[in-house]
């Protein structure tokens, strides 16, 4: 059987057993997910050693240490596993769930409810423990799942696919509401981004280059962003040590997701009492500082042992995901937002400011999925927007935007009742 064969009868079993999970009552789909839990728990050296296999093949073929660190699964991050799947099944169920009622002058009521998507295609690289999470999440929006890993953890992700299938199968559901795809033919990624009659959107999980592949020849709607060029703007009304705990904590508390800060802007009228102790902080942490002409002035005038690399027009749309970061002193709010929407990238910005009317302004202004007010941009996450667990975040202007957990993997339906009501 070619791929295109292959990816066909996938598609037409997904998209049956979407219509069984959608009916599913939340009991059922919370008994799924506890019976994956169990069963990954109990099967986790199967799991181990088919992770074993993948690593090895992946040490031998030059794999990068931090690839091998997102593909590598132990204990600890099974327990992880374990434990996002009974989360999961703690959350409330946005399935059926009806807003906004109102009575029409025509006699009829009104209202809205919420329900799957259908099917999900979910592309994603290296880290197995995305087959739970996204599973997981799938499952208890109503939505079948079609999930397709990276060729390096393809033994992983059979192994964890097993352990899915039974707990659907305990729970009466088919085993095909979640399917791994088992082809590590990359033209499998062709046929499931444009197989419109059987999945309803995209969410690719990866680096940049992937995501803008999939978004460029996918024909069907892609939840996904491309970058997380995230900035803080320092106001010249903020307060000096809330200030400096949130510009830290933006960029170190960790370099590598996407809602790390990667451009500091500060206003001129606080910068030279704000750059030289900030900087002196980064410098302590091993972070490499880029900064315009400005920016070294003020910080070599205090400290000429700190230095400042001339930041190009590049660092400024450049996502670094490690211990650099760019700093650009600006004349005010206009310039900061200015810079925000030419070299943002959407995701997330905060202001840092005790101007209650400029905070506002910021937040309207700024067109971004998250707007923060004295806040650090690495609170973008799911579980800390009290969402659980997430499959990404977006910055598309569709119905999911910034982390997208279960509501965002639902839509909305109008719903009309009436009582044998006729339009005069």
């Amino acid at each position: 059987m070619d791929v295109k064969e292959y990816m066909q009868d996938l598609g037409r079993s997904v998209r049956a057993a979407s219509r069984v999970i959608a009916e599913a009552t939340t009991g059922q789909k919370n008994q799924a997910l506890l019976a994956i839990a169990r069963v990954l728990g109990e099967r986790q050296d199967e799991v181990l050693a088919a992770n074993a296999i993948d690593m090895k093949h992946a040490r031998d073929t030059g794999l990068t240490t931090a690839l091998l660190d997102r593909l590598e699964i132990n204990e600890a991050r099974i327990q992880s596993m374990v434990d996002g799947l009974k989360q999961v099944a703690a959350l409330p169920d946005p399935v059926g769930e009806m807003t906004d009622i109102r009575q029409r002058p025509s006699g009829i009521q009104v209202g809205r409810m919420r329900v799957p998507l259908g099917v999900v295609g979910i592309i994603y690289e290296s880290r197995p423990n995305v087959t739970i999470d996204a599973a997981s999440l799938c499952l208890k929006a109503g939505n079948a799942a079609v999930l397709r890993g990276g060729s390096e953890a393809i033994n992983s992700n059979r192994k964890i696919a097993e352990c899915i299938s039974v707990g659907l199968e305990e729970a009466g559901l088919p085993a095909s509401v979640v399917s791994v795809v088992e082809t590590t033919d990359r033209a499998a990624v062709t046929e499931l981004i444009t197989m419109k009659d059987y999945v309803d959107v995209i969410v690719p999980r990866g680096g940049p280059g992937l995501i803008a592949r999939i978004a460029e020849e996918a024909r069907i709607p892609v939840i996904k962003h491309l970058d997380g060029i995230c900035h803080v703007y320092v106001d010249d009304a903020a307060d000096m040590e809330k200030a400096i705990a949130v510009a830290f904590n933006s960029k170190c508390r960790r370099y590598g997701i996407c809602g790390a800060m990667e451009t500091l802007l500060v206003a001129e009228g606080i910068a030279g009492e704000f750059l030289p102790k900030i900087s002196a902080l980064y410098a302590k942490e091993g972070v490499e500082l880029r900064g315009c002409e400005k920016t070294a002035a003020i910080i070599n005038g205090a400290n000429a042992t700190i230095h400042i690399v001339p930041a190009t027009e590049e660092d400024w749309a450049t996502e670094y995901l490690q211990p650099v970061l760019s700093i650009k002193v600006v004349a005010d709010m206009d310039e900061a937002m200015a810079h925000i929407a030419q070299y943002g990238s959407g995701h997330t910005d905060s202001i840092l400011t005790e101007n209650h009317s400029r905070a506002m302004r910021f937040l309207r202004a700024v067109d971004s999925a998250s707007v923060m007010i004295n806040a650090s941009t690495q609170f973008a996450d799911g579980f800390e927007y009290g969402l659980g667990a997430e499959i990404g975040i977006s910055t598309d202007k569709i119905h999911a935007r910034g982390p997208v957990g279960l509501e965002g993997l639902t839509s909305q339906k109008w719903v009309v009742f009436g009582d044998g009501t006729v339009r005069a």
